[in-house]
């Protein structure tokens, strides 16, 4: 009888935990809803017409849209100074009426101003963040603060031809309005796997965001994870190099799987490399873990939208693997 009660509450106890892991799912917007569009990163320079586009584009979804004050502002490489790329970040965090925040661009610069934000407001009252590339230390960050975020398409991926975004914005509505997401990948012959089912919650973004996050607070923890990765304009030895840390620091020893989206625009070394980008990622990863390559993400004008921090079943078969988000 008592080892029957202990038991129960070993059991209350594991299940306790493992809900207070869970990440949180911010409201999904619906009609009438406000989204924010800032620009934490890169500038914007002649892009008025492609900020019109976005939207445009959102408002025809229903939702109204506020601009970051200083959206088109110009600081060298940045979209205006860190204090002002932080004060249309912040202000969009704290205002209660916007339920979303849409990166413009990325480019670089998220990192500049991530310690400079409060998240106090945000975490009573969580909303969706939104884009990819360099704001994948965005989603880093916020993740660790147990908060789920959206691995999207941002403003500027509406200058890519018409017809080659139609799944890009698609999957982006269907995150932002909470509508159920499954993607049927083709298998190439470098997939590497171990059993038809692998689960496990969603995280990671570009490798060489993933690799500056290395020894902060915005590292994320990946054990049982899936992580997904992506990479662009990058030479294969730097590709290998950001990869090498990410070993060396133990981030693929306890992953359940990794899945490859977009490896755009690999640079040529002068010296030859002599083997291929899935094969130099096949040498980081230990061998015992799942990798899956070809996921249409990143920098590619078909980037299907992920929510990081969600969990994932995928399902593998001769021809082709399932990727479904679960409760």
């Amino acid at each position: 009888m008592k080892s029957n009660i202990l038991l129960i509450l070993f059991l209350t106890l594991y299940s306790s935990i493992k809900a207070q892991e869970k990440l949180i799912t911010p409201p999904y917007l619906k009609a009438g809803n406000t989204i924010a569009i800032v620009a934490p990163a890169g500038i914007l320079k002649n892009r008025q017409a492609t900020i019109a586009k976005a939207k445009k584009l959102v408002e025809t979804w229903g939702l109204k849209v506020v601009l970051g004050e200083n959206l088109f502002n110009q600081n060298n490489h940045f979209a205006g100074t860190d204090i002002e790329r932080c004060e249309d970040f912040q202000q969009a965090l704290d205002n209660p009426n916007i339920k979303a925040i849409w990166a413009a661009r990325g480019g670089y610069g998220s990192v500049r101003i991530l310690d400079m934000l409060d998240f106090t407001k945000f975490k009573k009252h969580p909303k969706w963040i939104v884009g990819y590339s360099d704001i994948t230390a965005f989603h880093n960050h916020i993740n660790n603060l147990g908060v789920e975020t959206i691995h999207a398409m941002m403003a500027t991926s509406l200058e890519e031809e018409p017809t080659e975004i139609i799944e890009t914005i698609a999957s982006f509505k269907k995150a932002l309005f909470g509508e159920e997401i499954a993607y049927k990948i083709a298998s190439l012959k470098y997939n590497r796997v171990f059993s038809k089912e692998i689960e496990g919650e969603i995280i990671g973004g570009n490798i060489a965001i993933l690799a500056s996050m290395l020894g902060s607070k915005s590292q994320i923890n990946t054990e049982n994870k899936i992580l997904f990765i992506e990479e662009i304009g990058e030479y294969k030895y730097s590709v290998d190099r950001m990869l090498q840390s990410l070993k060396r620091a133990g981030y693929f020893n306890k992953v359940n799987a990794v899945i490859v989206g977009n490896m755009t625009s690999i640079k040529k070394n002068s010296t030859k490399w002599g083997s291929s980008i899935e094969q130099l990622i096949l040498e980081a990863v230990p061998e015992n873990i799942p990798v899956l390559f070809d996921f249409p993400a990143g920098h590619e004008a078909d980037n299907r939208a992920l929510i990081f921090g969600r969990n994932v079943k995928i399902v593998v078969g001769s021809k082709q693997y399932l990727v479904t988000f679960t409760d």
